[in-house]
């Protein structure tokens, strides 16, 4: 998503984007929308997923027949199969690239001794050769030091929202209609991927504990199911929470917007989580925020939320403070939508993003000669 804003904004500044990626998982109608937008996607066969490790052989071909047309490469995230194709295509044809990773600098949390392999084969090369690394926030900055990477090579752009998206609000109560939801009911909204990462077994625990006090507390978990879907379902049995407790899937477009406005808070309670565009999202639309303290995005919250040491017991002291205080999640819903606006604007994060290419194709200049 967050690359498809930034290609959109920068197609409206005369840019030239193609996307190039893999088939895997895409969604047919989100392609649709994308080409719409005026940006092109070429779609490489995936001939093999080792995880979410995609091999892509085809996109060769494609690098051959087109990758010289265009001044410049954005590679988003770190380790994959396709990002050390296009780094060795790049070095050959002396074509810059920046690297925006997203997270992924750290070989930490889940396949550690894979991701280091990585490293030493592809990962170190891709980082030295990079004309720049765009980093989301000064937490991932000091990631990318932690590598080796000299911090002049890097430049700190936070991930940015289209506030025309969110000009005109669905009408409240929509959603609560949908899906069967009293007006007075006090919904707590997890909206994300369904990995252990994200923490939904805290969020759980946490709940569990705020149902006890709060009697027409609801939580609603939306977001595609990433492996650890049935681990929160049977946590969910165990509390008895079945009755207190709504799935829904992934939610898109308006309808995903009709969620957020219908909360009484939006929680992110990530074990890690360097930049979520959810938490933009949801303060867009002037609901209130929980994260966890190992957000990256946190210290840019602000009076927008709440931030709680990743642990259910403060995760359930700080739930039991906004949903029992109407005053505060009102201030909380108007501050987010302030700080928004001002700090998180598509339009001026796209012009740091296009100064950081000429910056790029300059340095590379000078490379060459």
């Amino acid at each position: 998503m967050a690359t498809h804003r930034l290609s959109r904004e920068l197609v409206k500044r005369g840019f030239e984007v193609e996307i190039l990626t893999t088939n895997f998982r895409l969604d047919d109608e989100f392609v649709k929308q994308v080409r719409g937008d005026g940006i092109g996607v070429t779609l490489a066969t995936c001939d093999m997923a080792l995880g979410l490790f995609l091999l892509s052989p085809s996109m060769k071909l494609w690098l051959r027949t087109r990758g010289r047309d265009f001044d410049i490469i954005h590679m988003h995230e770190f380790r994959s199969y396709q990002n050390s194709i296009v780094r060795a295509f790049a070095s050959k044809h002396h074509i810059p690239y920046v690297l925006q990773a997203h997270g992924s600098v750290i070989p930490f949390l889940e396949k550690k001794t894979l991701k280091k392999v990585y490293d030493l084969v592809w990962g170190s090369n891709l980082l030295e050769d990079a004309s720049i690394l765009i980093a989301l926030n000064e937490m991932e900055k000091e990631q990318y030091v932690f590598m080796g990477v000299a911090p002049n090579q890097i430049t700190v752009i936070p991930n940015g929202i289209d506030s025309s998206e969110f000009h005109t609000l669905p009408e409240i109560g929509r959603f609560r209609e949908k899906y069967g939801i009293g007006p007075t009911e006090r919904v707590v909204l997890y909206l994300g991927r369904i990995h252990r990462i994200k923490g939904l077994d805290v969020l759980v625990s946490a709940f569990a504990e705020v149902a006890k006090e709060v009697d027409n507390a609801r939580l609603v978990i939306v977001g595609p199911d990433d492996g650890f879907l049935a681990r929160v379902k049977k946590s969910i049995r165990e509390l008895r929470l079945e009755n207190r407790t709504l799935f829904t899937g992934p939610l898109y477009g308006i309808d995903k917007l009709e969620a957020y406005v219908d909360s009484n808070v939006f929680v992110l309670p990530s074990r890690y989580d360097m930049f979520p565009n959810s938490v933009l999202e949801a303060m867009a639309c002037g609901t209130p925020i929980i994260v966890s303290d190992r957000c990256g995005i946190k210290d840019k919250l602000g009076g927008a939320g709440l931030v709680f040491r990743f642990d259910s017991e403060q995760l359930k002291l700080a739930l039991l403070r906004v949903l029992n205080d109407e005053e505060l999640r009102m201030r909380q819903g108007e501050e987010g939508m302030r700080i928004v606006g001002q700090d998180f604007a598509l339009g001026p994060i796209a012009r740091l993003v296009e100064t950081t290419y000429m910056d790029a194709i300059a340095r590379a200049e000078r490379r060459v000669t």
